[in-house]
This record gives C-alpha cells, sequence and structure tokens, in this order.
C-alpha cells in the first residue's frame, strides 16, 4: 500500500479496536452489571437482553436502507459512523454509569437504555462494515482492509475480555460499581476518539447511485430456499449459543465458585489463554489440520472436541480439583481453540452454500445470505444470554449486590452454576454435532463439482 493507504487502514484498524471494545463491554458484563452489581433479577435483565437483541437485529436490514439512500457532502457512510459512534459513547456510559434508583426505577431505567444503545451502536455498525468497498475499488486492497478490520475487531474484544475485570476491582478500589462506571467512560472516549480518527483519515469514493439492499423478507427468503445455508445458519447459532452461555456465566463460576480474594487474577488468566487459544485455533491450528483432514472432518474434530472440554470442566468441578489452574487453562485451551476453528469453518461453510444456491435456483445471493451472519449472532447471544438470567434466578444465586467481599453461596447454587455453565453448551454442541453429520452434504468434493458446474456454465455464457 502507498503511505495514504497505510493510513487509511490504520484508521479502520484503530476503528475496528475502539468499536468492538464497545460491543465486548457490553456483550459480556451487562448481565453482571445489573444482576450481580445492581440487584435486578437476572431473569428480568436476561428477557430484556433478549427482547433488545432480536429486536436489533431485525433493525440492521433497515439501517442498511437509511445508509444506502444517504447521500450527503460527507459521504454515505462517514456522518452515520461520526452520529452513531458519538451518541454510542454517551449511551455506554449511561448504562454502565447508572444512577442511584430503586428496583422499581432500575427496572425502567435499564430497558430504555439498552435499546438506545442497541439502536445507536446500529448506526455506525453497519456503515463501518459496508463502507468498505467506497474506500477503494482494487479487490486486494479490499481483502486486505477486510483482514485488518476483522483481525483488529478481535484485539479490542480481547483487550475488553481479559482485562475488564481486574481493571474495574483496581480503578473501583474494590467498588465494582464505581470501577464499571470508569471502564466505561474510558472506553467510550477511546472508541469516540477512534471513529472521528477514521472519519477523517478515511475517503469516500463519493457516487450517486444507491446501494442494493436486501429486506428481511428476502434474507428469509433466501436462506428457507437454501437447505445447507439453512443448516449453516443452525450451526452457527447452537455453536454460537454454547459460547455465549461460556462467556456469561464464566465470570460468576470464578467468582462465586473458585472464589478467592485474587479471584480476578485467575479470571484475567483464564480468559487469556481463551483468547489466545482462539487466535491460535484460527491462525495455527486450522491451517495444519487442513493439510492432512476436510473441512468438515476439522469441523466435527472441533465440536467432539469443545463437548470433551466441558465434560472435562464438570468433571473436574465434581472432583473439587477446577481450583487447579494448569488443569483449568487446559480445559479452556482444548474449548476456545476448537472454537475458534469453527468460526473460521462456518464463514466457509456459509460461502460454499452459496455457491450451492446458484447451482439449485440459478440465483447468486452472497449477499443476502451473508447479510443473515449478523442476524444469528445477535439472535444466539440474545438466547444464551436470557437462558442465563432463568437460570440464574433458578439456582437461587444471591447477587453481590456490590459488596466488599462475594456473597457466599449456597451448595445447590454451586452445583446449579457448574451444570448449567457445562451441561447447556454441551447440549447446544451435541444437537449441533448430530444436525451436522446428518444433514450437511457440502464435502470437499462436492464443494469442487458445484465449481466445476459453476466454472462450465460460465463458459457457456461467454
Amino acid at each position: 500500500m502507498k503511505q495514504f493507504e497505510k493510513k487509511q487502514a490504520a484508521a479502520y484498524g484503530f476503528g475496528a479496536i475502539g468499536k468492538d471494545m464497545v460491543y465486548a463491554l457490553s456483550s459480556s458484563y451487562v448481565m453482571y452489571y445489573y444482576q450481580d452489581v445492581l440487584g435486578l433479577s437476572a431473569s428480568f435483565v436476561g428477557l430484556i437482553l433478549l427482547i433488545a437483541r432480536v429486536f436489533d437485529a431485525a433493525n440492521d436490514p433497515f439501517m442498511g436502507v437509511i445508509v444506502a439512500k444517504t447521500n450527503s457532502r460527507w459521504g454515505r457512510f462517514r456522518p452515520w459512523i461520526f452520529s452513531g459512534s458519538v451518541l454510542n459513547a454517551f449511551v455506554l456510559y449511561a448504562l454502565f454509569a447508572a444512577p442511584s434508583l430503586s428496583k422499581a426505577g432500575l427496572m425502567v431505567y435499564f430497558p430504555i437504555i439498552y435499546i438506545l444503545w442497541g439502536v445507536t451502536y446500529t448506526m455506525m455498525d453497519i456503515p463501518f462494515w459496508s463502507m468498505i468497498p467506497a474506500v477503494t475499488t482494487q479487490p486486494k486492497d479490499r481483502e486486505k482492509l477486510s483482514v485488518i478490520g476483522r483481525t483488529c475487531s478481535g484485539i479490542g474484544s480481547a483487550i475488553i475480555t481479559v482485562f475488564t475485570v481486574k481493571a474495574v476491582s483496581m480503578l473501583g478500589h474494590g467498588v465494582e460499581r464505581t470501577g464499571f462506571a470508569i471502564i466505561a467512560l474510558i472506553v467510550a472516549v477511546l472508541f469516540a476518539i477512534n471513529e472521528i480518527l477514521l472519519c477523517v483519515a478515511l475517503k469516500e469514493t463519493r457516487t450517486k447511485q444507491e446501494m442494493k439492499t436486501s429486506s428481511v423478507k428476502e434474507m428469509f427468503k433466501a436462506l428457507f430456499n437454501n437447505d445447507q445455508a439453512m443448516i449453516t445458519v443452525l450451526v452457527i447459532v447452537l455453536v454460537n449459543f454454547a459460547l455465549y452461555i461460556t462467556s456469561n456465566l464464566i465470570i460468576y463460576f470464578f467468582k462465586y465458585d473458585l472464589g478467592g480474594a485474587s479471584w480476578q487474577n485467575s479470571y484475567t488468566i483464564f480468559t487469556m489463554v481463551g483468547g489466545v487459544a482462539q487466535i491460535l485455533g484460527m491462525m495455527v491450528l486450522y491451517p495444519l489440520l487442513r493439510k492432512k483432514m476436510t473441512n468438515t472432518g476439522i469441523f466435527r474434530t472441533c465440536l467432539v472436541m469443545a463437548i470433551t472440554g466441558y465434560a472435562l470442566l464438570l468433571t473436574v468441578c465434581m472432583a473439587n480439583v477446577a481450583h487447579n489452574m494448569i488443569l483449568l487453562c487446559a480445559i479452556g485451551l482444548l474449548v476456545f481453540c476448537a472454537n475458534g476453528m469453527m468460526t473460521v469453518l462456518t464463514t466457509v461453510f456459509l460461502a460454499n452454500s452459496v455457491d450451492y444456491g446458484e447451482v439449485k435456483s440459478g440465483l447468486r445471493q452472497e449477499s443476502v445470505i451473508f447479510s443473515m451472519q449478523t442476524f444469528v449472532y445477535k439472535l444466539a447471544s440474545g438466547l444464551a444470554v436470557f437462558v442465563t438470567g432463568v437460570g440464574l434466578d433458578l439456582i437461587h444465586l444471591k447477587g453481590n449486590s456490590d459488596a466488599a467481599v462475594p456473597a457466599v453461596q449456597s451448595a445447590s447454587t454451586i452445583t446449579g452454576l457448574r451444570l448449567l455453565m457445562t451441561i447447556m453448551p454441551m447440549a447446544g454442541l451435541i444437537i449441533a454435532l448430530i444436525l451436522f453429520a446428518r444433514k450437511f452434504i457440502l464435502t470437499d468434493e462436492k464443494v469442487a463439482e458445484i465449481a466445476a458446474v459453476l466454472a462450465a456454465k460460465k463458459e457457456e455464457t461467454k
């Protein structure tokens, strides 16, 4: 890339880091903050999160239409990235700096603020990813910008996942409510600065032509007419349901099950191992396995790895040896490494399903098929957090309510937490394995066959 292009790529990367720091803070800690720190019912928080995330997912195509019809002097995308980022930064701080209200007041405050957070985040998220073709017309540069964006998104998410709990304790001097408000303020400011710099550095190619967009009806019609895309989407929901259950419950496990004065340190070490494992799975282990195995074979192996990991976690918990961090991190390595590879493979399978659909129906619907990704990720996240909330209430976990010392839980609550954290993800992954083994037909051989058919068809039309 030329010097100016490098500056653009750097600006886009920093924008992705800030964007996913915000998303990770909300998706990973909003349940814990409102249930454990502020004392709201976990079921209530889970229900609000489910409703808000499904609404947010359904809202994505409408935001896409609005962006497509925008044609301002500043471009099509940058006005929405700028305005959405600034508004979202304010709302993020309000989300984690809730005023001192009664429980009834918080039950009104939380849904309003969280839905506002989702709406303002969508305002900047949709144009952020959609603007790549408007920044450069070169396919290689577009690919580089996409890779930079996805990689930096992972970095932003990892920063929050690994360091938030420890930073909350340190900055709040042991008072989690204060710590979360400070962290939210820091993240909000960094986020706004990064996105403003992005808007200044990136220049759009001006055009009056409207973008092609897909309605919600078109998205689901394309999905239902393509059985392999349908299977892939269902598997994505099940796999990510398991992951989100883990990410929402692991903080409770370290705080109330393992406990101890240094539980934040143990949590930080474990999440760091998990983040590294996911990266290793995507960038190292998958390429190595791909030399010897088919994609479908690797995916089945990953599902078995993750199921085995959860079974081992349940075993060490019930044997009361989970305090051994080396053992616990080894299990985490197994689960998160498998998840990293599955993240890559589900994208590959979705791409292959587009070719399959073209051969089957004569229509190539890659835009509508891939637009389902955001919807199903948010759906999986919403379902997982709702199940988490209901589960925490069913096992009668007592929220800490920002006390200096973690509340002591009953033996039955601890057992319930262990089962909820392992059995639910295992169930989702087992169903995914059965569904994938019985219904998914896009093997390497089948994909090669489809590619040959499409190549021959392309030659005929010349």
